[in-house]
């Protein structure tokens, strides 16, 4: 046990001048096949493609949740592989953790002090269970911005992590692959700021690249930065960024919104946007969403935008959909969102236009209702293949638009692992 620690601590102070220099974490990404939701490792390792387990991302849970069952093991966390211990509920974390009941889940019996009682909350049911909030180890990687770096030795049994436990039966709904939900929300305990706290990284900042196929990776930095891809090796991802305010809609909202002036095709607007409206950011909807009335304007917009190109019968759940080969280069209009900074978001074709099979394709956005809660919902197709930037401590978004027309794309970071070795060696 006392040997055990001594390890721990001669590692760490071995180690620390040697890694003090990388202050951003990358975590790979991977798109479900079959739910289109997107995933991160287990315990956010840089692991080869496929080996999972997994949790999906959420832009709007307020900590991260597995179903994994809490341990009462007497070894400290910090030195033994795999111990979870529960958080009482005196402890500053379970206030923090208490602060964001969602109204739709139970409301938990009360316990003696020893556990710190949540309501953890699968996004894509709605399923919602009362279990305790505990601590885990994570094993999440560093980089220079080009490769992922093993943080071994400064943590060699991962770094503490403050999630809730579940159990199993709130997978439901999830891919096979998948057995809980990473929190990137705006919350005290979301993975960004925890990272932070934790000394992984330096800043309460994330950037999400989201992969269009399940074949090839996408990523997310945690960090100020810099970053960069190997089809543009000298070119900092930064550089390609235009900003606007990012905003809470109230006091208890964790998830992400921005301000639109208009929508614009072909410079022309589309009618029924508000100016000022509020957009949110979504990583379960598939599709960006819109209310009834703003959705069958954009849809007039666009058919009179490509009038040329011949219409076919819509598959559902779009609304407009074309003869695919008639969709010749050049053909397909920009949807142009002019941010309240007045900078704009240029969807392009690959984010706008969905091949459906049989040689039909369609516009990629869907008719939400006339009385939904968010008039306009971002979802992860629009977003795939744009670099966002979440600067949680200046509370602004970075965008790129698309990176294709750029060259590169979301699956094109170096994921070939620097060994810790080879790092330290080059760094005498």
């Amino acid at each position: 046990m006392h040997l055990l620690k001594l390890l721990f601590f001669i590692l760490a102070s071995f180690s620390h001048t040697v890694y003090s220099s990388y202050n951003i974490s990358v975590i790979p990404i991977t798109k479900d096949e079959q739910t289109s939701l997107h995933k991160v490792p287990f315990n956010l390792e840089v692991l080869e493609p496929n080996q999972g387990p997994y949790l999906i991302i959420d832009l709007d849970t307020p900590y991260a949740w597995k179903d994994i069952p809490i341990t009462n093991n007497p070894v400290p966390c910090d030195v033994e592989d795999g111990c979870r211990h529960p958080v009482r509920c005196d402890n500053d974390l379970c206030k923090e953790a208490k602060s964001y009941i969602n109204p739709i889940c139970p409301t938990p019996n009360k316990t003696d002090c020893s556990m710190c009682i949540v309501t953890p909350l699968n996004p894509v049911s709605n399923a919602c269970v009362v279990s305790n909030l505990t601590t885990d180890l994570l094993r999440p990687y560093w980089t220079d911005g080009r490769n992922p770096v093993n943080s071994f030795p400064r943590w060699p049994f991962g770094t503490r992590f403050v999630l809730s436990t579940a159990p199993k039966s709130l997978d439901q709904s999830f891919p096979e692959d998948v057995r809980g939900v990473a929190g990137f929300s705006w919350s005290g305990l979301c993975i960004p700021r925890q990272l932070n706290s934790t000394g992984v990284t330096t800043a309460a900042k994330f950037a999400l690249c989201l992969p269009s196929s399940s074949s090839a990776r996408g990523v997310t930095f945690v960090g100020e930065g810099p970053f960069y891809f190997k089809t543009n090796p000298n070119v900092d991802l930064r550089s390609y960024l235009s900003y606007t305010p990012m905003i809470r809609k109230s006091s208890i909202s964790l998830g992400y919104y921005i301000k639109i002036n208009r929508i614009s095709i072909k410079g022309t607007p589309v009618n029924s946007v508000p100016k000022g409206g509020s957009v949110k950011m979504s990583t379960i909807v598939t599709y960006t969403t819109l209310r009834s009335d703003i959705y069958k304007a954009l849809v007039e917009s666009f058919s009179n935008a490509t009038a040329g190109i011949p219409q076919v019968a819509t598959v559902e759940p779009f609304g407009l959909c074309f003869k695919d080969g008639a969709l010749g280069s050049g053909s397909v209009p920009n949807i142009d969102l002019e941010m309240e900074s007045e900078n704009i978001w240029s969807v392009s074709v690959e984010n706008s236009i969905k091949q459906v099979g049989n040689g039909v394709a369609c516009l990629a956005f869907v008719d939400g209702g006339s009385k939904v809660t968010d008039p306009i919902v971002i979802g992860t197709f629009q977003m795939e293949n744009n670099f966002l930037y979440f600067d949680l401590e200046n509370q602004k978004l970075g965008f790129s638009s698309s990176l294709l027309s750029r060259g590169t794309s979301c699956s094109s970071f170096n994921f070939n692992l620097v060994e810790s070795y080879t790092y330290q060696m080059s760094s005498e």
